[in-house]
């Protein structure tokens, strides 16, 4: 594999073979690796200096089940620190059948123009794209695939990555219908439009997947694997991942407190039926919708869904929990319909639901839209799109919002917004919110999975419960695996270690394995701590600390002190 260098300035790329230093390492570690590598910690995000950085997972380009994922990286604008996010659909796999270890894109444009990079086996160009300029990210796809083909994936931003929104996301396309997976977090897509790049076209047609050092430890740990999850529970063609996606546990969630409600000032919404997993499931699936189709070919899970409007025609693929809580219960918004007519304006301006709900949750509070009046909230999203002072402002995120509008209950940590999770009623999260190098992330190590063995309410176990999930994340964002592909390598690590060592032979123990974990956040918390970060950046927003969570009436607890050493045995 190569690294491809793309130097905006010069409009030129460059083929590199890959430094001893960074073989080992795939997605998210190798986002990081390079960052505190090349990248000087204090730069300014949105200038020339910082990287953005698209990286497959170690196990991308094979042909093991959910192992596609994009990682997506560099210095965040809204973070400040290091970012990493990542995208299901096809670009993963596509990228490393290429043989692209990473695209570094570097420098900006002298000319403030766009421009589209083109990859294939042949090669890789820059072209013109100034042309695309204001498309959205729909649009941005059709006029890629006029020129290159139907079969070429798309790496895209919308007109909020254009305007260095910081709000703003990346978009992939995938399998099937699924044309807007969002890397959506840490405000990514503004620094690709910084970069001046509107899109990257991936053509993978005639490339195979990668060697395999050791072919049959590597199938026969990919068969395992692939067994596992159509006979979990979950994960099976009868588990609730399938058959409802990440929708499944809005009720679950809404039961237990934690549903952001009306910019997070309750954890229950009276409306969360109607946004549940079976009504989405049954309403798709009524309109002649998909349900339990994948983003990427090589999925057994099968979890995501294309939800149709009333007439039949197709409004957004796909509709996930966290949009549903952001966009839904977090605006008192409480239809899928409405909810679905929200998150298709976000995915077409490219811009992420999580960050963009939080930010219209603010205004709402402002005064400046109505929870539950869907309408208010399609006119502030037009105000981003239109560029307008105010719209500017809502593109920025929530706590830029926050500041103008001078709301002081705003739902974030670094920068970042939570997530449809209230850590005053799943305190663990709110422990991986504040000591993430991610900021406030879900994905860096949501313990909603573990509410069974630690208590969410409780003070106490919150944070050996969250190092233990941040240190286990770090190999599924390492190595291209989906988080809902967790079970059997959770379970056994050995078998992460026998489809680590069948496809690169390097002969690696579980204890490697775990070290690997380690290094991976030691990079991360270095890189932040040079950019100026300090433990009072990991704090959980004062308010949630004194203003009880209606229904359980809690407030977010635990020890400052506690978290400040949550990494003191790395």
């Amino acid at each position: 594999m190569q690294i491809l260098r793309v130097n905006m300035e010069q409009l030129g790329v460059r083929w590199e073979s890959v430094p001893p230093e960074y073989e080992r390492f795939g997605g998210r570690a190798l986002i990081a690796k390079i960052l505190l590598t090349e990248v000087p910690p204090q730069c300014d995000p949105l200038g020339p200096h910082n990287k953005l950085i698209l990286a497959p997972g170690l196990l991308g380009g094979t042909n093991l089940s959910s192992a596609g994922r994009l990682s997506v990286g560099g210095k965040s604008p809204l973070t400040g620190g290091v970012k990493e996010a990542n995208s299901g659909g096809d670009a993963g796999t596509h990228l490393a059948r290429l043989g692209v270890k990473a695209v570094i894109v570097e420098g900006q444009p002298a000319d403030g123009k766009l421009y589209a990079l083109y990859i294939s086996r042949n090669g890789a160009e820059l072209f013109p794209a100034d042309e695309w300029r204001g498309l959205g990210t729909y649009a941005t796809v059709a006029r890629a695939r006029e020129r290159w083909g139907e079969h070429c994936t798309v790496i895209s931003i919308g007109p909020a990555g254009e305007m260095r929104m910081t709000a703003a996301a990346v978009a992939c396309t995938g399998y099937d219908e699924q044309v807007s997976r969002m890397a959506a977090r840490g405000g990514l897509g503004a620094l690709m439009g910084s970069k001046g790049l509107k899109a990257v076209v991936l053509d993978a047609s005639g490339c195979e997947a990668p060697p395999l050092a050791d072919p049959e430890l590597f199938r026969a740990a990919a068969r395992r694997f692939a067994q596992e999850l159509a006979e979990n529970p979950r994960t099976g063609r009868q588990g609730s991942m399938h058959l409802y996606g990440t929708s499944a546990i809005v009720e679950a969630v809404n039961e237990m407190g934690a549903l952001p409600t009306r910019n997070f000032r309750a954890g229950r919404f009276e409306a969360a039926e109607n946004l549940s997993g079976p009504r989405l499931r049954e309403t798709t699936l009524a309109r002649g919708g998909k349900a339990g189709t994948r983003c990427m070919a090589n999925c057994v899970i099968s979890c995501c869904n294309l939800f149709m409007d009333p007439t039949g025609n197709p409004i957004v693929a796909t509709l996930q929990y966290e949009t549903i809580g952001m966009l839904g219960s977090n605006l008192g918004i409480g239809t899928l319909d409405e909810v679905a007519r929200l998150n298709r304006i976000c995915n077409d301006l490219g811009l992420d639901s999580i960050e963009t709900g939080a930010a219209l949750g603010v205004a709402a509070e402002a005064g400046l839209a109505r929870f539950g009046d869907v309408e208010s909230f399609v006119a502030l999203l037009n105000e981003i799109a239109a560029g307008s002072v105010l719209g500017r402002v809502l593109g920025q995120g929530a706590v830029v919002t926050g500041r103008v509008l001078g709301v002081s209950r705003v739902p974030a940590v670094k920068g970042q917004a939570m997530p449809a999770y209230d850590p005053r009623a799943l305190k663990g999260n709110g422990v991986t919110y504040a000591t993430s190098p991610m900021g406030a992330d879900h994905t860096a190590g949501n313990a909603f999975g573990v509410r069974d063995k630690v208590n969410p309410l409780a003070s106490t176990g919150q944070c050996e419960a969250s190092l233990k999930l941040q240190l286990d994340v770090t190999m599924l964002d390492s190595t291209g695996l989906c988080l809902f592909a967790r079970p059997p390598v959770f379970a056994d690590p050995q078998l992460m270690v026998d489809l680590i060592n069948g496809r690169f032979g390097w002969g690696w123990s579980v204890e490697d394995l775990q070290e690997f974990k380690k290094t991976v956040l030691r990079m991360e918390l270095e890189f932040n701590r040079r950019a100026g970060l300090t433990s009072a950046d990991d704090r959980i927003p004062e308010y949630m600390k004194r203003e009880p969570l209606p229904p359980h009436n809690t407030v977010f607890d635990v020890p400052e002190a506690e978290m400040d050493e949550i990494f003191s045995s790395l």
